[in-house]
């Protein structure tokens, strides 16, 4: 890997601003288009860049599989926990409006945006242990079988 600097550096320089927009999408998603998803997939592809450019084992130092586990739970826990808060008072489930009762607006606001902070941290966590299980798998075929 050492005769890759140009892609190495470039690399380097990207993935930080893919992050960064990654968060943009995050928190801008209920003005405009993007949202937990889009933004989780981002982080992700982030994740998979640095990854393809400087090994599995770099990525999985920067980000372990342990953490990727728990990560996938936690996106999981934030989304069903805000609707679990919600049923604890009464309200339906996911009906923001329990989070500020005396501004339902901004009640929903906030719970639209934990709701996709939720799926963000999901979707990231997934789709690193989608590539993590497909990178670490070893070639059926080898280049002289081809």
């Amino acid at each position: 890997m050492r005769h890759h600097l140009i892609l190495r550096v470039i690399t380097k320089l990207l993935v930080g601003t893919i992050f960064l927009f990654a968060l943009y999408v995050q928190f801008h998603g209920d003005y405009s288009p993007g949202g937990g998803f889009q933004a989780g997939v981002i982080m992700a592809a982030g994740f998979i860049i640095y990854g393809i450019v400087f090994t599995l084992e770099k990525v999985k130092a920067v980000f372990p599989p342990w953490l990727v586990h728990k990560v996938v739970a936690l996106g999981v826990l934030i989304y069903a926990g805000t609707g679990i808060y919600s049923l604890f008072y009464g309200y339906g489930y996911l009906d923001y409006a329990v989070i500020d009762p005396h501004h339902p607006v901004h009640g929903q606001h906030l719970g639209i945006l934990i709701v996709e902070l939720g799926v963000g941290v999901t979707v990231t966590g997934v789709m690193v242990a989608v590539y993590y299980a497909f990178a670490a798998r070893a070639p059926s075929l080898g280049d002289e079988d081809w």
